[in-house]
């Protein structure tokens, strides 16, 4: 190996003049393949195809409808709905929804159809009509009605009646007509009219369309302003640690390379960026430095020893080659087996971020010490460089208390890693994105008044054609209903049965009564058939009732509950149905069940790829130090921060989501930086310049103590930049990395030295 390093060494600055701008060009080539990312704000992007809660969805939406919503909160200033002037609004808003592309069906306090019997006939209207004109004895009977029916209290407004919600489906079509900017922009200016024309309302707005609409506006934001910050940050980072412009100017061009390279190669191969990969920009340019810095800082270091540039050059590529390439190498491995992420998008993000670690493994090596060799350099030559420094003073510190500094690292890991057991799982979808977005506000809002987001719907079958009609399978469908409406989780049910208990009261001349479900057959499939005939186009049942009348559709709401509680309720319900109804024995479906789902399922599916990327980067590391005990014991410093890390989170925050459950195998691999660098150097001191364990120690601290307290600061810096996210994915990924790295760095300086001191003090 060490003739391999001679000869990259020689290379590199021989061929300068052909290589740096010969890869500078090559990284353009990669580069080009930019213009063929495309991006994804679908919410589903987060499940697989193969993900079983995805299928049930899907098929549940075969037989019912697919669609989107988009959701207004009408929130009144007097605290009254029940006003001419916000009757006359809500009015006015429901006819124009209408205009917004691709509605299908507009559910609100206006248009409901109220059912009332008028001799022998059933009546249906709209429960308001031409607010403007009506009296105050017509808005009382209006509001009677409004806040005693089931289907409207809890869905779209409160018992008190002091705010409203007017939804809008909207339909996908199959044939890519379909334009979510062009929905969302349209419900923004029907709001921004509304806002204009009824000034004494508070208007909000959110729904399905508005949730992915925020998917998509969550990495613009990040990317507008998370980048300029990062960047800004590792030029002053650089420019104080290296001092030189020129050595700033090299290092910024090549992450600026592995950037683009991994972006241009991922738009080459096809990937669809999404919120959680569309950071990957951001961690690659934290993750790039690492290598220059430990190639630059050896560089200058030899410089100040009186070394020539090109020898200098050529040193540091021969003392860091190896450690370089494990750390480049490790840290892929960690990304790449975010393949076995259920989600996608850490899919992506793995892939194109081990593909920018890789690229600035080649340019650092490569393209930045060949640059290095063209621009003119002076470093001040300096008599000692070993002593006086703060690494050796901390060398000594950790040599002479080597005994209670092990003691106190190994009370730390086992007192931090115990706050594991306080970690619950945990996921509020909604709640990945803060109060910045609008929508979040909104959902809040509906949350905390009306039905909420988070459901569950139940595709209850009865087993035969019409069997909808039949007493016995609406008698289990109204139980079902009524257990669930006893439950605390529980805000609004949405089942045919009200309106057959309604249709019922309204055949017996509107006697409160008869507000049962019928008691014969044909009278239910009789009332049902009326009731339909009289419905108004875009208000049918087909989004509650199947083409061959044998199941019906059922929805549960909750507020944002979070994920534990919607997957407790469901689990509840379905033994409620397996006790009550094994015939309807069915799964709760939605997106809120498959984002209660997809944590679990994630942690599952990551433990796999965590194990396979500790045994591939422990062969790696035995083999690169070419010392069983030597790579075996660096698994320690290098597992250790992991767990410590979640039990900070445990104590801190306790509740572990998607995002985090992707970080054992991200940061094993960033991790082994540090680790890396500093056993080969404490290897270095011990066969190439023959020095103990104490002097090898002392060694590490002073040739490459400085480089890796700046690749930290680096690290730590791009990550919790990151934490600042307004997307709770990306900014609890980027908060818990930086903690593990942290705690990785403390390990490394204390824990490591001390624990290689007590193994081979003696020898």
């Amino acid at each position: 190996m060490v003739k391999i390093e001679n000869w990259i060494g020689d290379i590199v600055v021989k061929y300068r003049w052909l290589m740096a701008p010969g890869l500078f060009l090559l990284a353009m080539l990669a580069a080009s393949g930019m213009q063929f990312l495309t991006f994804s704000n679908d919410s589903r992007m987060f499940f697989s195809e193969e993900n079983p809660q995805l299928k049930a969805l899907e098929e549940l939406e075969r037989t019912y409808t697919k669609v989107e919503n988009v959701l207004y909160i009408i929130l009144p200033k007097s605290g009254n709905i029940f006003e001419k002037k916000t009757l006359a609004a809500i009015e006015f808003l429901t006819e124009e929804a209408w205009k917004i592309p691709f509605s299908s069906r507009i559910d609100s306090l206006s248009n409901y159809q109220h059912t009332r019997a008028l001799e022998d006939d059933l009546m249906v209207a709209d429960l308001i009509r031409d607010a403007k004109d009506l009296s105050p004895e017509q808005i009382a009977a209006i509001k009677e009605i409004a806040t005693t029916e089931p289907m409207l209290v809890h869905s779209l407004i409160d018992e008190k009646g002091s705010i409203t919600g007017i939804n809008i489906n909207i339909i996908k079509p199959d044939d890519g007509s379909y334009k979510i900017e062009e929905v969302s922009q349209a419900a923004r200016d029907l709001k921004q009219l509304m806002d204009e024309r009824y000034p004494f309302l508070d208007i909000y707005l959110t729904g399905g369309v508005m949730i992915d609409t925020a998917f998509g506006d969550a990495p613009r934001r990040d990317m507008s302003a998370l980048i300029p910050i990062m960047f800004t940050f590792l030029l002053l980072l650089i420019l104080f640690s290296l001092r030189s412009i020129f050595a700033t100017v090299a290092t910024l061009v090549v992450i600026v390379l592995s950037t683009v390279t991994g972006l241009g190669i991922a738009g080459w191969l096809g990937i669809v960026l999404t919120p959680a990969s569309a950071n990957a920009p951001v961690i690659i340019l934290t993750l790039a430095v690492a290598d220059s810095i430990h190639i630059l800082v050896t560089a200058f270091y030899r410089m100040r020893l009186g070394d020539a540039k090109h020898s200098a050059i050529r040193e540091s590529i021969r003392v860091n080659l190896q450690p370089v390439l494990i750390t480049s190498i490790s840290t892929a491995i960690g990304f790449m087996t975010m393949n076995f992420s259920d989600a996608p998008p850490f899919r992506d993000l793995g892939n194109i971020v081990a593909l920018g670690v890789l690229s600035a493994f080649i340019y650092s090596v490569f393209f930045m010490p060949a640059l290095m060799a063209i621009l003119p350099l002076r470093v001040k030559k300096e008599a000692d460089t070993k002593t006086n420094r703060p690494w050796a003073i901390l060398a000594e510190f950790v040599i002479a208390r080597r005994t209670p500094i092990f003691w106190i690292m190994i009370v730390m890991i086992i007192g931090t890693s115990s706050g594991i057991s306080k970690i619950y799982l945990n996921d509020e979808f909604i709640k990945y994105f803060d109060h910045s977005y609008p929508f979040r506000v909104a959902s809040d809002i509906s949350a905390e008044h009306l039905a909420g987001l988070e459901i569950i719907d139940w595709d209850l079958k009865s087993g035969e054609e019409g069997g909808i009609n039949d007493p016995a399978y609406l008698q289990t469908v109204e139980d079902f209903a009524n257990w669930f409406r006893e439950q605390p989780e529980v805000r609004h049910v949405y089942s045919i049965t009200d309106i057959m208990k309604r249709l019922n009261k309204n055949m017996h001349g509107d006697d409160p009564a008869y507000y049962t479900l019928p008691e014969e057959r044909n009278l239910a499939a009789q009332y049902l058939l009326l009731y339909e005939m009289n419905l108004p186009f875009g208000l049918d049942l087909n989004n509650r009732i199947n083409v061959d009348k044998s199941a019906t559709r059922m929805t549960v709401s909750t507020p944002n509950i979070g994920t534990a509680a919607i997957l407790s309720l469901e689990r509840r319900g379905r033994a409620w149905l397996a006790e009550h109804s094994p015939s309807m024995q069915t799964y709760g479906s939605g997106l809120s069940i498959i984002f209660s789902s997809i944590s679990e399922r994630n942690i599952r599916s990551m433990l796999k790829g965590s194990v396979i990327a500790l045994i591939l980067i422990s062969l790696i590391m035995i083999a690169a130090l070419k010392n069983i005990k030597l790579g075996l014991l660096s698994l320690l410093p290098n597992l250790t921060p992991a767990f410590m890390a979640f039990g900070v989170w445990g104590f801190v925050v306790g509740q572990v989501g998607l995002a985090v459950s992707v970080m054992i195998a991200m940061t094993l691999g960033i991790v082994v930086d540090d680790t890396v660098h500093f056993l080969s150097k404490y290897q270095r001191g011990r066969k190439e310049h023959g020095m103990n364990a104490e002097d090898s120690v002392r060694y590490a601290f002073n040739t490459v103590g400085s480089a890796i307290w700046v690749t930290t600061l680096a690290l730590v810096g791009g990550f919790t930049i990151l934490s600042f996210s307004g997307f709770q994915i990306n900014s609890h990924m980027g908060a818990m990395t930086a903690i593990t790295i942290i705690l990785a760095l403390i390990l490394d300086f204390f824990f490591l030295p001390t624990l290689l001191l007590k193994l081979e003090g003696s020898k």
